[in-house]
């Protein structure tokens, strides 16, 4: 949307916010559009070399990696697999893949309408808790199968759980954090690093899991628990909530986890692609002993 003052800009704000009160709003996007004329995008490599954003880098790598290393591509790829040695009739495995896909599409639908309302912090844990509850519930079904035949059932819903728990949070909401946690000269770099760290781990994971399972047999799932688990405790001690907060905002959460030093202080008053806290902490300087 253009940041001018052409007059289409506060009706189309109103109509898409749905409020009549858009000032602020539009005061917001002027001092964002002035900062992003005072820089470049920045590359991959200066993104990485970047002190002022280190934290929201490492939470978007971290936030993409776990998604993969969560073991819901083994879970995709490997759906009739896993049901085989749950010990599901081979005539009925091709029902449950259908109403596993099925429970996808619906948790899908439930994330995107509760997003707004929950926020991103306790959709992303609560996927991520759940992947990993479901995970280690699978390890525990497959070892007991052979003397608790029920065990089989109790397999198919930890699978449904785990693709349930990543639709509703770990699938869409780490692309959605990357544009929350940088402004716009570093949004395409964060999203190309997310991207290739997304892309590479599925590639790992499709390739090495029939090997994992051969050498660990059930115990392979908890392997994939354990990485659900580190994500979400991760989100909840280092990653704040990005709803309904400026850009301003989220660095301020991010600059206070950096160790209070002169050395990070500077480097926070260079703070490139964050013009709008850059001038705050400038305005503050004089004020410091």
């Amino acid at each position: 949307m253009s940041v001018s003052t052409h007059p289409p800009t506060p009706t189309a704000l109103r109509r898409f916010l749905g409020t009549s009160d858009v000032q602020e709003v539009l005061e917001e996007m002027k001092e964002e559009q002035h900062s992003l004329s005072l820089v470049q995008t920045v590359s991959v490599w200066q993104l990485l070399q970047e002190r002022s954003v280190h934290w929201q880098t490492l939470s978007v790598a971290v936030v993409n990696v776990g998604m993969q290393l969560s073991g819901i591509d083994a879970i995709w790829f490997y759906t009739n697999t896993i049901f085989q040695n749950a010990g599901i009739p081979e005539s009925q495995i091709p029902y449950t893949t259908v109403g596993t896909g099925a429970i996808e599409v619906v948790a899908g639908l439930i994330g995107c309408f509760t997003i707004e309302k929950l926020g991103r912090r306790p959709l992303i844990i609560t996927g991520f808790c759940a992947m990993g509850t479901c995970l280690a519930g699978i390890t525990g079904c497959l070892l007991l199968q052979a003397a608790l035949p029920w065990m089989r059932y109790v397999a198919v819903a930890c699978v449904v759980g785990i693709i349930a728990g990543f639709c509703m949070g770990p699938a869409g909401v780490p692309f959605l954090m990357t544009a929350e946690l940088f402004t716009q000269s570093h949004r395409s770099a964060a999203y190309v690093l997310g991207g290739s760290l997304n892309w590479l781990c599925n590639f790992t994971i499709g390739f090495i899991f029939p090997f994992l399972q051969m050498a660990t047999g059930a115990f392979s799932y908890l392997v994939f628990c354990g990485v659900c688990l580190l994500v979400a405790l991760y989100v909840y001690l280092i990653v704040p909530e990005t709803k309904n907060k400026t850009f301003m905002e989220i660095s301020r959460v991010f600059a206070a986890r950096q160790p209070l030093s002169p050395l990070c202080h500077a480097g926070m008053l260079r703070l490139r692609g964050y013009g709008a806290v850059e001038s705050s902490l400038e305005g503050s300087e004089h004020s410091l002993p």
